[in-house]
């Protein structure tokens, strides 16, 4: 099967590009699939989050079954063939992550998002080595927060493509093994985390799928020092900044939650309400929605 991601086949790429921008989704409403009970799927919501994942990479589900935990974000996973969890440092003991503000954890304040501060544009585990790619998530809201919060959607596919269509050697550079390097995390212990440098896109050799690896933040962040990699950057930057109709900008309520391809996203600043503060789960994992 020829693959659209090869730069050497200019067919394969119209071919998926044409179709990509005849079915992505550009209205977030069309984005939100009602289901009953995420532990156990009919076979029509599965169908109807399946096909909405294999347009744009990313659905918003909205549920009405009772208080979530772990285990039924876990659950839910499964059904999409999501089993191998990234199981970060500072996630439970199912491998899934309770993103909450930690006033009081000294640990998780150093990192925004246990916070409410706001997170530009990323996609997850960007720090993290090949063998730990994260390809896709889970994120699902238990408490919104008083006001703010939201977030910015943004599929992976459209920003290659729009890069590509702009300057393919924007995509030949960022696919360079040394365009990005995040510097090594360090603690009382010495070396958390050591240095990792890699492509912001990749295509993975068994699938034949892209994967993107990117973050906004100018700390922490080292760009390879040449004019080609810094256009393109560049371009990116204003990519995001823009008013694409595939910027998708949406809340997650109690009850809704997020199932995707690692898709671009970032997050508004906040109020809790003190109440109830604000708590999603976050399920990383190095599998690929299965069907997609």
């Amino acid at each position: 099967m020829q693959n659209p991601f090869d730069l050497d086949n200019p067919t394969a790429y119209l071919r998926w590009r044409n179709h990509k921008l005849a079915h992505a989704i550009t209205n977030t409403n069309e984005l939100i699939v009602e289901i009953n009970d995420p532990r156990a799927l009919t076979a029509a919501e599965y169908a109807a989050l399946l096909a909405r994942c294999q347009r744009s990479n990313m659905v918003i589900y909205t549920t009405g079954a009772d208080p979530a935990d772990e285990d039924m974000v876990r659950q839910f996973g499964l059904q999409f063939g999501l089993d191998s969890l990234d199981a970060n440092w500072l996630a439970g003991e199912q491998g899934i992550t309770r993103v909450t503000v930690c006033a009081d954890d000294g640990q998780r304040q150093a990192y925004i998002p246990y916070t409410d501060r706001a997170i530009k544009w990323h996609t997850d585990g960007y720090y993290n080595p090949p063998e730990r790619q994260v390809r896709s998530f889970v994120l699902h809201c238990v408490h919104s927060a008083g006001q703010g919060g939201g977030n910015r959607l943004l599929d992976h596919e459209i920003v290659y493509l729009m890069l590509r269509d702009s300057n393919v050697d924007f995509i030949r550079a960022l696919s360079e093994p040394d365009a990005m390097t995040i510097p090594e995390r360090t603690d009382e212990q010495g070396v958390a985390r050591a240095a990792q440098t890699g492509p912001v896109f990749s295509i993975d050799p068994a699938s034949g799928t892209l994967h993107m690896r990117y973050t906004a933040r100018t700390r922490s962040i080292e760009w390879k020092q040449d004019a080609t990699t810094l256009a393109a950057v560049a371009a990116l930057e204003k990519l995001l900044a823009s008013d694409l109709p595939h910027i998708h900008r949406t809340r997650l309520e109690p009850g809704m939650g997020l199932l995707c391809n690692n898709v671009l996203h970032d997050r508004a600043a906040f109020d809790d309400d003190a109440t109830a503060p604000r708590l999603l789960f976050r399920a990383r994992y190095h599998d690929r929605i299965a069907g997609t």
